[in-house]
């Protein structure tokens, strides 16, 4: 895996062993931050089942401000400290040692502070991480996501996700090769709530 633009274009990151973690491959990280090239400048992004960090890093070399890493898997957090450490990356980013769900439900930031992207990539074979994890984020009057904030689940093609989770509509869908990817954006009012 190498880093595909920005300051530390070209860099290599290193993976953790085994099957458990499945990082993005690079052309579908590069196709993914053509999409939000327009956005990513300033951007506090947040990355869910972080793994070894390859789209946060991505995210932090294009320019984003901050960058939150949620992941709670020993070995990647493991591999996700050394990719920054290798990279001499020192601030910029937090990492959380946590499960997905008790970090959204715990986290509360200043309206402020919303995360302006929200990346979600858990094991494709947690089907029930994507319903959990997009309806916790589209929660009405969750703080979490900045009101032109946008939500990106990578999936399995063959894995459909539903067009709406409370206050998050789908507005656009890739597809490459075995992978989606669904991009969420939030709505004024969730249906059934007016």
């Amino acid at each position: 895996m190498r880093i595909i633009a920005g300051s530390l274009r070209s860099r290599t990151l290193q993976a953790p062993a085994g099957l458990a973690t499945r990082p993005t491959t690079d052309r579908l990280r590069e196709t993914l931050f053509n999409v939000l090239a327009p956005r990513i400048q300033g951007a506090d992004f947040l990355d869910l089942y972080a793994g070894s960090g390859a789209v946060g890093i991505e995210a932090l070399s294009r320019g984003a401000a901050r960058v939150n890493f949620v992941e709670r898997a020993p070995a990647a957090l493991k591999v996700l400290h050394t990719n920054l450490e290798k990279l001499g990356l020192a601030s910029g980013f937090q990492i959380h040692s946590s499960s997905v769900g008790t970090f959204l439900r715990r986290a509360q930031p200043r309206q402020a502070a919303a995360f302006s992207l929200v990346f979600l990539d858990p094991p494709y074979d947690a089907a029930q991480e994507y319903a959990a994890t997009l309806s916790l984020l589209g929660e009405a009057g969750t703080a979490l996501l900045h009101p032109l904030g946008l939500v990106i689940a990578e999936h399995r093609r063959k894995e459909k996700l539903q067009d709406r989770y409370g206050s998050l509509s789908r507005t656009r869908l890739l597809e490459q090769g075995d992978a989606s990817l669904s991009f969420y954006a939030p709505t004024a009012t969730p249906p059934g709530s007016a």
